[in-house]
């Protein structure tokens, strides 16, 4: 009976689908030691060449994750000739998928990698605009890659969080008569900052269902149509002095004025 092996998991991507299926089978065998040793982008026969000769002069087990065909084929070539004992991982899987897709694999390494590195700066571009919305921070607008700035109910939030899904890091600014304008504003390049602006007459009815869902008077300043007016003003002059592009989003989708934001920040890079 053997006491201690070792098991070698190679890859043409980083391994560690193969390395789990490999714990798990390991771990049914609880009184047997074994150590787990990884190559992953293993990418050449050369490579594949200087494992096995550590592999071969000891007590191991090879398991692979290989979708490169040459490669996979050598792999398996050396393995057979040298005795050594080896699973592989993908090809039952990729052979049952393909005769049920009646389609071929791209034999691409790495695409869930890329898949989970995505969804990882989506969550970090969604966690950082909830830390920097609504001027929470101004700190945060050197780290953006957008800044929105407008009066209140211009969109700026929805439009935060709809480019956050898209990866990108959103700060939006409230820009308030008689507020100071972050400094910050100022340090960064102006097309990275967008202005929203918005027809007055469509933000007073925006304002009111806002004040109506707080339970608030409709009397207040937020909805009075010349403290609006002067809000709008006083913002297209700051995005003047600031020299940003502007979004009119009187009749603009979130989603349209995202194209359009997106469109602004790759023509700055």
């Amino acid at each position: 009976m053997i006491n201690n092996y070792q098991i070698y998991i190679i890859s043409d991507s980083i391994g560690d689908t193969a390395e789990q299926v490999a714990r798990a089978a390991a771990e049914q065998f609880r009184d047997i030691d074994y150590e787990i040793k990884k190559y992953p982008y293993v990418e050449s026969r050369e490579s594949i060449d200087d494992i096995i000769v550590e592999v071969k002069n000891s007590k191991s087990i090879v398991i692979f994750t290989m979708v490169n065909d040459d490669i996979y084929e050598y792999l398996i070539k050396v393995c057979s000739e040298e005795d050594i004992p080896y699973i592989d991982i993908m090809t039952p899987a990729l052979k049952v998928f393909s005769e049920f897709l009646n389609s071929d694999p791209i034999r691409q390494p790495g695409l869930i990698r890329e898949l989970d590195e995505n969804y990882f700066k989506r969550v970090e571009a969604v966690e950082f605009a909830v830390k920097y919305d609504d001027g929470k921070d101004p700190r945060g607008i050197l780290k953006a890659d957008i800044v929105l700035i407008g009066v209140s109910r211009s969109s700026k939030t929805p439009l935060s969080m709809y480019l956050a899904h898209k990866n990108y890091k959103v700060v939006n600014i409230p820009l308030v008569k008689d507020a100071k304008v972050p400094e910050q504003i100022f340090q960064i390049p102006k097309k990275k900052i967008v202005g929203l602006t918005i027809d007055p007459v469509d933000l007073i009815e925006i304002r009111k269902e806002r004040i109506k869902v707080l339970g608030l008077d409709n009397s207040v300043d937020y909805v009075s149509l010349e403290k609006i007016m002067e809000e709008l003003n006083y913002a297209e002059n700051v995005m003047k002095r600031i020299g940003c592009p502007v979004i009119d989003m009187t009749t603009k989708a979130v989603e349209e004025a995202a194209s359009i934001i997106i469109d602004i920040v790759n023509d700055l890079n």
